[in-house]
């Protein structure tokens, strides 16, 4: 069963404006000073239009959790996640696991480069992990809105459920032998999974991928940031799909 809802707060113009365009924004406050630009004029009279209550205020710094919020904040309705079923529910499922990666920032980036890489879903973690927040949505800047997120109790045993599903579970890990770019069952349905920052995948959490796999880096690096490889993971997917 798909757990609670998420997203009911927005900040940010672009994660606002796919907030409304998905008619999930209940209120909007939009700062004065903004609203005579083309763009969050345009957001409120749509937002209005879709029977949000519009404010117009001074500030809306008390109102944001996020430090740079662009002049708007929205309340809007939780979007639903979905089941690991459901995200199975599709022709050739190309997922991501995110095994407790902890920074928002992250998150949301990663849903933006999953979404654009052409990947059907993301599964998070329900604890220890970041939180969906407006933070997340902010930096996935409306990717959240489009791409089908499932929130769950263990990543481990999610692993073992599309294992059994038919689904290759592909962790990310540095200095692993085999290697991601040009791997063949990438054609296949899959699932990345790129683990916390700093630490990386969890010992049960690698053992439950079928394969273990690295993206190659010059010397004098040690790893990716989190987000920056799940982007070159998910489009190395676009890539392989494409050439097949």
């Amino acid at each position: 069963m798909a757990l609670a809802g998420f997203g009911d707060r927005i900040e940010g113009l672009h994660a606002a404006a796919a907030a409304v365009a998905a008619h999930r924004v209940v209120e909007l406050w939009v700062e004065a000073s903004r609203i005579r630009q083309p763009d969050f004029a345009a957001l409120a009279a749509v937002a209005e239009q879709d029977g949000a209550r519009v404010h117009i205020v001074k500030d809306v710094t008390d109102l944001a959790d996020t430090s740079s919020p662009q002049g708007v904040v929205a309340r809007s309705r939780p979007i639903v996640s979905k089941s690991v079923d459901e995200l199975l529910d599709v022709p050739r499922p190309a997922l991501m696991v995110l095994d407790h990666v902890v920074d928002p920032h992250n998150v949301g980036a990663v849903a933006r480069s999953a979404l654009a890489a052409g990947l059907t879903g993301l599964v998070v973690a329900d604890r220890r992990a970041a939180p969906l927040s407006a933070v997340a949505f902010k930096a996935a800047a409306g990717a959240l809105e489009r791409l089908p997120v499932a929130i769950v109790n263990s990543i481990a045993d999610t692993l073992s459920r599309l294992n059994k599903g038919g689904v290759w579970t592909v962790g990310l890990a540095a200095g692993s032998a085999a290697q991601l770019f040009g791997m063949s069952l990438l054609s296949e349905p899959v699932a990345l999974v790129i683990g916390e920052e700093g630490s990386g995948l969890s010992r049960l959490v690698a053992e439950r991928c079928e394969v273990v796999a690295s993206i190659p880096v010059a010397g004098g690096v040690d790893s990716l940031n989190a987000s920056v490889a799940a982007a070159l993971a998910a489009y190395e997917v676009m890539r392989v799909r494409a050439a097949g």
